[in-house]
């Protein structure tokens, strides 16, 4: 030690006093003469000091365990043995817990921090592909908005697009959505699906049959009408026969006959019809993908044929108007997946928002009553078939008014029909369809071969009919009037666009009804 450590000004604090005269007690002044006073001061103070600390930890102690800091406090630590509750609260028994109940609750209170600071981190963070997902699949918003951009990506694709033309936009819009839900971005069920085939399937029949009128169709359609209606019964036939070779039970047995009837009318009016028979008789939406996409690639190897065998130019007699004047060309043209929808000013008279709001108006009007007429006359029938019916009296009844709406009707029927097929191919499964197509494609096949084996059969060696005539009408049976219409232009056959149209919307007002009373014919056979 410096000899000179005596000379420091001791801090005038108590505790310093004591230190310093401690100090002065071991460490005393070199060359001192003086003796202590207290010849046990040492022991004294390092007695005191030990009391202080003593009584400092005991009150520290008593601080951190009093009733007043703790007596609402109580943990509750889950760990793998169950729920345990650790009570801070010094019970009478045992005022302060000993030291194994201590280091227990320190090391529930550092677990209990530990997992509430690891549960709001992951909370807060928790940003991974799969629970983004999840909440998108709840958000109806996001479906019905995924719904919307691939049903107008299937329209523009048609109209852009040679393989969009070649496949179709519905049967784009169904691939589509078939692989965002088998990929995982969009559900394979949601409430949104059930929203559209229960709001906008029932009025998308009605604004297709806007220009069912009976009467323009027998005064104006000339001999295809008769080709037409024989193509129907081969329809009728082939499905039956098909059916008979190919039950398909691989659908099962309650599917199976449905989707022939859905086929059937498919081959007798068009898609609409089909999308009708498919709601009224409740088919899977999986199946309705696959049965759909797999007819889709017969039809279009049996269009391709029939254009094949028909000629161009005119032949047969002339199709003369009320004015006995040749008919070369019409104003009437059926709108088609692949024309633009837009609003125009209301001097044009083509589609008007006024058109717009009048044809939902009428489509809603005639569901809502063929509903209560369904239900006061067979409620174990579809409305829709009561609705098609109404739809087409009426448009018999007041031609001038449904004509004036045919325009914008189609084109809102257009979008609704792709929001169903973009809803059914969401819910079909990838492999449930591939497995499914072998079948169907099959079925398919036969039927149209039968029908159109049975269509020349009757039609030429029966009735002497043209033979154009009858492949026009082959084509307005399989795929409605925009098929057809497009036949006659593209082969120059300009005296049959007008009756191809008509007998296109005939096969619209009736393919329904004719399919689905096959029904009790097809579940015999499946049964037998």
């Amino acid at each position: 030690l410096d000899n000179n450590y005596h000379r420091l000004k001791p801090r005038r604090t108590r505790s310093n006093r004591m230190i310093n005269s401690a100090s002065i007690v071991m460490f005393p002044k070199p060359n001192s003469t003086k003796t202590t006073r207290f010849p046990h001061q040492s022991v004294v103070v390092s007695l005191l000091l030990t009391g202080i600390i003593f009584t400092s930890s005991v009150h520290s102690f008593s601080v951190l365990t009093s009733p007043s800091r703790c007596n609402t406090q109580t943990l509750k630590v889950k760990d793998h043995t169950g729920s345990r509750h650790y009570d801070r609260r010094p019970s009478a028994t045992a005022p302060f817990p000993d030291s194994h109940s201590l280091t227990k609750r320190r090391e529930s209170n550092v677990r209990t921090h530990r997992a509430k600071i690891g549960s709001e981190s992951s909370t807060a963070l928790d940003m991974s592909p799969t629970s983004i997902l999840g909440t998108l699949h709840k958000d109806t918003s996001f479906i019905l908005s995924t719904l919307l951009v691939v049903s107008a990506g299937g329209i523009a694709m048609e109209q852009k697009t040679t393989f969009g033309k070649a496949l179709s936009a519905p049967l784009v819009t169904m691939l589509m959505t078939l692989i965002l839900a088998n990929i995982g971005l969009i559900p394979f069920s949601s409430p949104v699906y059930g929203l559209i085939n229960k709001f906008l399937v029932p009025p998308a029949v009605p604004l297709f049959l806007f220009d069912s009128d009976l009467k323009r169709v027998i005064r104006d359609a000339g001999s295809l009408l008769l080709a037409f209606l024989v193509g129907a019964v081969s329809t009728v036939i082939g499905t039956i026969a098909a059916f008979a070779l190919i039950p398909l039970k691989a659908l099962g047995l309650e599917q199976g006959w449905k989707v022939a009837c859905a086929l059937a009318a498919r081959h007798i009016g068009g898609a609409i019809n089909f999308v009708a028979v498919a709601d009224t008789l409740n088919i899977d939406g999986g199946i309705v993908s696959a049965a759909i996409a797999a007819d889709n690639v017969v039809v279009a190897i049996y269009f391709a044929f029939l254009f094949y065998l028909a000629t161009s130019g005119e032949s047969g007699k002339n199709i003369t108007d009320d004015r006995g004047k040749l008919t070369t060309e019409t104003n009437m043209s059926e709108p088609s997946l692949s024309e633009e929808i837009s609003i125009p000013n209301e001097e044009n008279k083509t589609i008007t928002t006024s058109s717009i709001a009048y044809s939902i108006a009428t489509a809603s009007c005639l569901v809502t009553l063929g509903g209560v007429l369904t239900n006061a006359i067979c409620p174990s029938l579809s409305s829709l078939v009561i609705s098609s019916l109404l739809t087409v009296a009426s448009a018999t009844i007041f031609p001038s008014w449904f004509q004036s709406l045919r325009t914008s009707g189609t084109a809102i029927g257009i979008l609704f029909l792709q929001l169903f097929f973009a809803a059914s191919g969401a819910a079909g499964s990838l492999l449930l369809v591939l497995r499914q197509a072998p079948s169907l494609i099959a079925f398919s096949a036969v039927q149209l071969v039968i029908h159109f084996l049975v269509l020349v059969g009757l039609g030429r060696g029966l009735l002497k009919m043209d033979p154009n005539e009858l492949y026009l009408a082959s084509n307005a049976n399989v795929g409605g009037p925009t098929t057809a219409a497009a036949m006659a232009q593209a082969k120059e056959w300009p005296r049959l666009v007008l009756p191809a149209l008509l007998v296109g919307v005939l096969g619209y007002a009736t393919a329904t009804a004719v399919s689905l009373s096959l029904g009790p014919l097809l579940i015999r056979l499946a049964t037998r």
